[in-house]
């Protein structure tokens, strides 16, 4: 029966609210890749057979065929051509009232909203959301430029994650665990199936021994994941022409030292010498004559009068 007709005949035999129909109020989130089940279901009488249903799931917002189900069996011949091969009903669950959707491998096209059609001998409908959603990969960091670098050096830190659905939520922090993240530009753009490759670089003033930390969220699946950097003194090295600069100074500085050293010793012996002949001066100018300085005693040979005549 051509899908059109078939909605037609739904419409047209149905009582509204006649027939009461389950569906969940959230949204249903679906993993990229993998199947999902769009829930549907209702309550059968106690006669209810499978000759009596007409099904039928299209897309809400085009009404385009996504799968369709009368006089026992499938009648897919309008079906959405990328839906072919990946839907199904739950067969053996029909007779309870199960008209759940599976729906194999799951696009980031799909997303949107379902609407299950029921038909017993009663009427009615609801609609089923859709949200797909990809984990995103552990981000991995690249520093520019790695080497030959010094204290104070323009840096450039860049994080990447990828085949991540929706769009995420990029996190810089500082090794104290502040937010830096308005020192950072960040892309996310969408691959041909519609997953999120994310592009963040941070600049920073390089400082030794600092951390650095990216991370990536997706909100709809409470992932977080991180990495970090951490920039130690083994990572700063000096140019040949600095290092030589600065052994020339500290030579400089030792020499400096040095004669420092010497004109100081030699001020003091001076000052001593010129102490010595002042107190010498003094004492001369007592009033009580002439007096020298202590010296020190030399091998002399005295000989004592002792009054003595000699022939």
């Amino acid at each position: 029966m051509h899908f059109q007709v078939l909605l037609c005949v739904l419409l047209a035999s149905s009582w509204a609210g006649a027939l009461e129909i389950q569906v969940p109020d959230d949204p249903v989130i679906a993993i990229f890749g993998r199947d999902t089940t769009l829930p549907c279901s209702f309550s059968p009488d106690a006669n209810f057979s499978l000759a009596d249903l007409s099904l039928i799931w299209q897309l809400t917002s085009t009404e385009r065929l996504v799968h369709s189900f009368a006089g026992g069996q499938d009648v897919l011949a309008n079906q959405e051509r990328s839906y072919a091969n990946r839907t199904a009903l739950f067969y053996g669950q029909l007779p309870r009232g199960n008209v759940s959707l599976l729906l194999r491998r799951v696009q980031i096209s799909d997303e949107g909203s379902f609407t299950c059609f029921v038909r017993v001998r009663d009427y009615s409908s609801a609609a089923v959301a859709l949200q797909v959603a990809a984990l995103y990969s552990k981000p991995n960091l690249n520093l520019e430029p790695n080497k030959n670098l010094k204290p104070g050096d323009l840096v450039t830190v860049t994080c990447h994650a990828f085949l991540g659905y929706p769009e995420a939520t990029v996190l810089w922090q500082d090794g104290q665990g502040n937010n830096i993240t308005e020192n950072v530009t960040t892309s996310q753009v969408a691959n041909r199936e519609g997953l999120f490759d994310v592009h963040s670089v941070l600049r920073v003033a390089l400082e030794p021994y600092s951390t650095y930390s990216c991370l990536v969220k997706n909100s709809l699946l409470q992932q977080e994941i991180h990495t970090s950097v951490t920039i130690t003194g083994q990572h700063l090295m000096f140019p040949a022409v600095a290092l030589w600069v600065s052994v020339g100074l500290a030579i400089c500085l030792l020499v400096l030292l040095g004669a420092l050293a010497y004109m100081c010793q030699k001020k003091i012996r001076q000052t001593c010498k010129e102490e010595k002949e002042n107190a010498g001066i003094e004492e001369q100018d007592d009033g009580e004559g002439p007096k020298t300085a202590l010296q020190p005693l030399k091998n002399v040979e005295i000989k004592e009068d002792i009054g003595e005549e000699i022939d």
